[in-house]
């Protein structure tokens, strides 16, 4: 009983926090290379969000594997894009209504940091 209620507590404060709802739209994203680089903007379009998958794309390029996990009292996703080069695992959280985030490329041999704001 005690171990029930410890758990209910702790999934609720996890759980409680933005829906996934709030990605969907239109995001200007800075993929400026280092902190004092002129800011480089692009787009990532979320278009629709269903179970824990959405579609959309980054970058002008279709997302695929598009999850999302909000099991953590944010917004978490994850999702791959790809070009002659191959494979770009991206990876984000929102967070008070911008996202931030990561990508890496293995065929590029890098990984950014890179942040966005609702268009």
């Amino acid at each position: 009983m005690l171990v029930l209620a410890v758990g209910t507590a702790t999934a609720s404060r996890w759980s409680s926090g933005p829906g996934p709802e709030e990605l969907v739209g239109i995001w200007q994203v800075d993929l400026r290379p280092s902190p004092d680089a002129e800011p480089y903007l692009q787009e990532f379009v979320v278009r629709s969000i269903e179970g824990n998958g959405f579609e959309g794309s980054f970058y002008g390029t279709p997302v695929t594997e598009g999850r999302l996990n909000v099991d953590w009292g944010a917004v978490r996703f994850a999702f791959v894009t790809a070009d002659g080069s191959g494979p770009y695992n991206h990876s984000g959280v929102l967070r008070e209504g911008r996202l931030e985030g990561t990508t890496h490329s293995l065929g590029r041999d890098f990984l950014s940091y890179w942040t966005a704001t609702r268009k």
